[in-house]
């Protein structure tokens, strides 16, 4: 078995960045709303720093449960979501902004979703 407590310590932590994403993206509609202005570009960037961070608790979370959690939730492609922590930390220059835009637009919602789920479930 694994601690329950430290797992659902870092779950509130990936919902809690979830959240925050979600509200800064609100007031993007396009791609451009990244891209043409400087508070785009650093919308952008925290945006990208709290997917890495993201992905950086489920690399964790999966240590600390020794993979035995993200399986029960397969909603989520949790290969994927941790993989983009690697993709914004090692190829920074060159992120793909529309794969991000979706990201935001059509997996961060399911995720905050299943995380919260999942926090009630464990707690």
């Amino acid at each position: 078995m694994y601690d329950k407590e430290l797992a659902l310590e870092i779950l509130s932590q990936i919902y809690q960045a979830s959240q925050t994403i979600l509200e800064r993206f609100k007031p993007v509609k396009s791609i451009n709303d990244f891209t043409d202005s400087p508070a785009g570009m650093e919308k952008f960037d925290s945006i990208c720093m709290l997917l890495s961070a993201i992905g950086e608790a489920l690399k964790n979370l999966d240590k600390t449960t020794s993979k035995t959690l993200l399986p029960w939730y397969p909603q989520v492609d949790w290969k994927k979501a941790k993989g983009l922590r690697d993709i914004i930390s090692h190829q920074y220059f060159d992120i793909n902004v529309e794969a991000i835009y979706n990201v935001c637009k059509n997996n961060i919602p399911e995720l905050a979703q299943t995380i919260n789920k999942m926090i009630r479930e464990l707690s």
